[in-house]
């Protein structure tokens, strides 16, 4: 399960960016619009930040900033650790659990922007191996008895 590597879990997904100076209702609407609950930012074929549901919960709504007149750039996390598609799931996973984050940019081996893994990319086909592998051992464990 965990041996699947990170560009067999992004592929085929079109890259979904912002820019640094959008705001973060333009923002916060891409990302409802995608269904995708962080946004990569961009700059000049860069990534500059990764804007979350957090940031504009915690440091938007909570903070009390208006989101029409906030740039992404005030409240996204700029030079977001970034990992390489050639790396294994398991690898992903540790690295957001060590990182205290669930999604996490994917980059080339020259650090151009690919896309975006989360923790819940991570696990969706993975949960349906182990369920799989649970019903599995329910009938052998019916058929032994």
């Amino acid at each position: 399960m965990p041996n699947r590597l990170i560009s067999d879990i992004i592929a085929g997904r079109p890259l979904v960016s912002g820019s640094s100076d959008m705001t973060v209702r333009a923002a916060c609407r891409l990302m409802a619009e995608k269904k995708i609950g962080a946004l990569l930012i961009v700059d000049r074929s860069q990534i500059a930040g990764i804007f979350t549901e957090r940031d504009a919960l915690n440091k938007v709504l909570a903070g009390g900033l208006d989101p029409d007149a906030t740039q992404v750039a005030q409240v996204m996390v700029g030079n977001p650790q970034t990992i390489r598609e050639d790396k294994p799931l398991g690898y992903a996973l540790q690295f957001m659990v060590d990182g205290g984050f669930r999604h996490v940019p994917v980059v080339d081996a020259s650090g151009a922007p690919l896309g975006m893994v989360s923790a819940r990319d991570a696990l969706g086909q993975d949960m349906v191996q182990l369920e799989r592998d649970l019903q599995f051992r329910e009938h052998l464990e019916e058929n032994i008895a």
